[in-house]
């Protein structure tokens, strides 16, 4: 388990195979919660090779010495991104 947010990570390893391979992350918090965004390739065990690049949101919780996983949101392909990016900028331009 991470101590620190710049130590968490969504890679995931099973039989020696790298199940989850981050490609970057950017923690958008830290503190007591932490919450960080990941980009990501999950390895297809069918075609033996990574798919399409994911993203993904999660929230963690610091207890004790640890970050614990506590929420999460999947964004399922580039154009639910996308779609997302323009969203918050309509509502940031509007708010200005």
């Amino acid at each position: 388990m991470a101590s620190t947010a710049d130590e968490i990570t969504i890679n995931y390893k099973e039989d020696d195979v790298l199940i989850v391979k981050e490609l970057d992350k950017e923690i958008l918090t830290k503190g007591a919660w932490a919450t960080v965004m990941f980009k990501y390739q999950q390895w297809d065990r069918k075609n033996k090779q990574y798919g399409n690049e994911l993203y993904s949101i999660r929230r963690y919780q610091k207890r004790g010495d640890s970050y614990n996983q506590k929420s999460k949101f999947n964004i399922s392909s580039k154009d639910q991104a996308s779609k997302i990016i323009t969203t918050l900028q309509k509502w940031i331009n509007e708010s200005e």
